[in-house]
């Protein structure tokens, strides 16, 4: 019992180490877990030996998929509904666009410039099609942008690429047998119960130290999320849905968001994030250099040519569609998680995974610099100045 103690002291030393070094570098703590589980991984294993770390162990599997659905469940309990309602035709055609030309675009280039098998090839699409909601709230939270309509219309439509991703996953991949079919018919029936229930429950049951409200959202995922691993499918799909309904209730919860909030970053997606570094194999990146180039294009590339012009054609301004262009460009969470399944399920090998979370890691932090450094809409920051002569003058919200 002891080596379990052991276990998760190292793996809780690798998290402090990825949270100084995402407080040191200003960057999502999701993406330094990354990168501390690949490198981690691979400085242990020469140490101790591969696998020393038991990334494969039950416990650390389980912790890691909860880590996974807690966040998944978060990210959408945090959608704007009414930001969504007043620009619903805006958000969902910037987000099916994100979401299809990148797969497309990313599906296309594996299967015939890589040579990747149909499914590993659909499988890239998925994971390249994604937009990173972590990291652009974070920009969007430390800029003030979250506070106006430009903001929350980006923020809305990467939900709408994220969902699009979801079902893509989950339509592509999960075997279609009457057990899909009561899996669909129990996420409707729980959908509809949680959306005309769940306020009065919580209002009636909620508020005591018992946590009633933690109890209830944690059952609720359990459960669909056991169903959901019956019927072939992967546990963190219904999460995502489940989030949106409650976004209304569960979301505008600030002190019960904040809670779920530590539960997820300080425990869980540490183990989910970690793990999914450590498949990563720096011997691969190192010699196949321009497959991961070729990928990064792939998805940099398509997220261009289809949201770009899109943005110009509803009257942005050249520096709003870029900007949106950009940061619609990231990704990191979904498509961790999508890359993650398709190497659980078999779809895509090792070599292939490394690849795909390399061009994911990559899509998060090159996409959200060029943004930030070049194309800011400085117009949209709240309480900015205007500038005061010619077009170099640089603004910055209060308090930077």
């Amino acid at each position: 019992m002891e080596h379990v103690w052991f276990t998760a002291s190292i793996w809780l030393g690798l998290a402090i180490v990825a949270a100084l070094l995402s407080y040191w570098l200003r960057v999502s703590i999701a993406l330094t877990e990354i990168i501390v589980g690949v490198v981690g991984a691979f400085l242990i294993g020469r140490t101790w030996g591969v696998g020393a770390l038991g990334p494969n162990d039950e416990w650390i599997v389980f912790l890691a998929g909860l880590g996974a659905i807690l966040l998944t469940f978060l990210a959408g309990a945090e959608l704007d509904p009414v930001a969504l309602r007043m620009s619903w035709k805006e958000t969902t055609v910037l987000g099916l666009v994100g979401f299809l030309a990148p797969f497309v675009g990313a599906t296309a280039t594996a299967r015939f410039l890589l040579g990747w098998d149909l499914s590993a090839s659909w499988l890239a699409g998925v994971a390249l099609s994604t937009t990173s909601v972590a990291v652009v709230y974070a920009v969007m939270l430390e800029l003030g942008l979250n506070l106006t309509q430009f903001g929350k219309v980006i923020l809305a439509a990467c939900f709408i690429n994220d969902l699009a991703t979801v079902i893509a996953l989950g339509l592509i991949f999960a075997p279609f047998t009457w057990r899909t079919l009561a899996f669909v018919v129990a996420v409707v029936v729980s959908l509809i119960g949680l959306f005309l229930g769940t306020g009065g429950i919580l209002q009636r049951f909620g508020g005591r130290p018992s946590e009633f409200e933690a109890k209830y959202l944690l059952f609720t995922l359990f459960l669909l999320g056991g169903i959901a691993a019956w019927s072939g499918s992967e546990p963190v799909l219904p999460a995502y849905l489940v989030g949106m309904v409650l976004a209304g209730t569960v979301g505008k919860d600030l002190a019960l968001v904040r809670r779920l909030r530590t539960l997820s970053l300080g425990l869980l997606t540490p183990f989910y994030f970690l793990r999914a570094g450590s498949f990563v194999q720096i011997p691969v990146l190192i010699t196949g250099s321009g497959i991961f180039g070729l990928l990064f294009l792939a998805k940099a590339v398509s997220k261009f040519v289809g949201l770009y012009p899109l943005t110009l054609r509803l009257r942005y301004r050249a520096d709003e569609a870029m900007y949106t262009t950009l940061l619609m460009s990231t990704g990191l969470t979904f498509g961790t998680i999508s890359s993650l399944y398709g190497l659980s399920h078999h779809i895509i090998t090792l070599y292939q995974y490394s690849f795909l979370v390399a061009t994911v890691i990559a899509s998060a932090v090159v996409p959200t610099w060029v943004a930030n450094r070049f194309f800011l809409p400085h117009h949209h920051l709240p309480n900015a100045e205007p500038p005061e002569s010619g077009p170099g003058a640089v603004l910055v919200p209060d308090g930077d």
